[in-house]
């Protein structure tokens, strides 16, 4: 980066897993890391975020070599920084493969291919005798055996993001609170960003790490420099959304669940061990979007201006049907969730991240760090180290460029997370006498 007087200043706004990543690198190298801002709207860990959600899964089982290679440079950050692996949980994960899918062998053959294979199939008749027997009444009709890797495990999510960007901050990153009103052009670039406070933040680079809400926050100005929508940032990254639910546990529950791995229910979701606050976490992967016109009459998605705690009842019964009522069912039995949210992912069409400077010669200092696709917490300690690259401008080699770089037509790749695009509306997912706006 050179001497910090030829540092450029950089604004990133969203303390989620890019955002609070690409802080805590970018400050890594900068001689003078005050030259940092983090924008976000609340303290970290930032709410409503997916970054914020009480835990996530952390694994290296992909079916691309390309995404299991950057998982296991993950998980080695997991398990030896002192500021994550406080947070880290090496349970194992317990794969339910589904009778006609070829999933486990293609991930079994990326593992070969790098010379270590830890995995191994337990019979779906002997599932009830792991555990200490919580898999019990579990329906596993449709299922041909379990997928076993004791290397994967989960982590205290919102702990681990607020634990990184404090190491962020104890560099000299500054940290600042408020809603963002608009991006204020002049010729070739951003001038600066407003906030509803009237506060004018400027930079000589801003990088959007807004996950699900990016398409709301850069519409007006795509209005402004009268961009098609073939070239919005809505053909890059959709919102998507998931009903999520978490069951309060008993001591004696806690228990039984101590030996829990994380349990995935074939392509219908996953069961998370419940962390110190005792909340066992049901994810139902029916993914949902929320589209809104904007006054211009473009379409784009982003989640609704609610409090994303707030799911219907039609979404709790699907959740509830599809999950809770057939996964370790005795934890849940005679019991209503304590909580629900809807947990907003932004979702591209390959699932690769979108980690590159806005193509845009009217946005020349606007880069995107976003992309996560339902599977990148994971990454939240190396993703930022990629993005420092995309900010020098030395890159990251021509696969990753090519893989994060802003795409034109069909990028050619393989999705890393493929059934998770989103083939409903929330709109039609709502109670009836239920009322919501989308906000820009």
């Amino acid at each position: 980066m050179g001497t910090h007087n030829e540092e450029p200043s950089v604004l990133i706004v969203g303390a989620g897993i890019f955002g609070t990543s690409t802080a805590y690198h970018l400050a890594r190298k900068y001689g003078d890391p005050s030259r940092i801002t983090v924008l976000d709207r609340t303290a970290s860990p930032p709410d409503p975020a997916a970054s914020t959600d009480i835990n996530k899964i952390i694994r290296a089982d992909y079916s691309s070599h390309f995404y299991c290679d950057l998982a296991y440079e993950a998980l080695h950050a997991w398990a030896t920084w002192p500021a994550l692996r406080a947070f880290y949980h090496r349970t194992g994960w317990i794969m339910l493969d589904e009778e006609g899918s070829d999933l486990s062998d293609r991930i079994r053959q990326v593992f070969s291919d790098r010379g270590h294979d830890p995995t191994y199939d337990v019979p779906i008749s002997e599932l009830e005798t792991h555990w200490k027997g919580i898999m019990r009444g579990t329906q596993l009709k449709g299922f041909k055996n379990a997928y076993w890797n004791p290397e994967a495990g989960w982590c205290d999510a919102a702990a681990a993001t607020a634990s990184l960007m404090e190491a962020a901050q104890k560099y000299g990153v500054k940290y600042a609170t408020d809603d963002i009103k608009e991006l204020c052009l002049e010729p070739g670039r951003v001038r600066c960003l407003r906030t509803a406070s009237g506060h004018e933040y400027t930079a000589d680079q801003i990088v959007l790490a807004t996950g699900a809400w990016t398409s709301s926050i850069l519409s007006p100005a795509e209005d402004a420099l009268q961009i098609e929508d073939r070239d919005r940032v809505e053909r890059q990254a959709q919102a998507a959304g998931v009903a999520v639910a978490h069951y309060k546990m008993s001591n004696a529950e806690m228990d039984r669940l101590s030996d829990m791995p994380v349990v995935v229910y074939g392509e219908h979701g996953e069961v998370i061990p419940p962390p110190k606050n005792c909340l066992l976490k049901y994810t139902n992967s029916n993914t949902f979007t929320n589209t809104f016109r904007t006054s211009s009459g473009h379409e784009i998605s982003v989640p609704p201006d609610r409090d994303q705690r707030i799911v219907s009842d039609r979404l709790k019964r699907e959740t509830e049907a599809m999950m809770a009522h057939k996964v370790i069912p005795t934890f849940t039995e005679g019991k209503q969730a304590e909580y629900w949210r809807l947990c907003w992912d932004a979702r591209t069409p390959t699932q690769d991240w979108l980690l590159c400077r806005h193509p845009h010669p009217g946005l020349s200092n606007l880069y995107l760090a976003i992309g996560g696709s339902f599977h990148s917490y994971k990454f939240l300690p190396t993703a930022g180290k990629y993005m420092v690259n995309v900010l020098s401008e030395s890159g990251n080699g021509a696969e990753k460029d090519r893989a994060w770089g802003w795409k034109k037509g069909d990028a050619g790749w393989r999705g890393a997370h493929e059934k998770t695009a989103p083939k409903r509306e929330l709109r039609d997912l709502e109670d009836k006498d239920s009322t919501y706006t989308a906000k820009l």
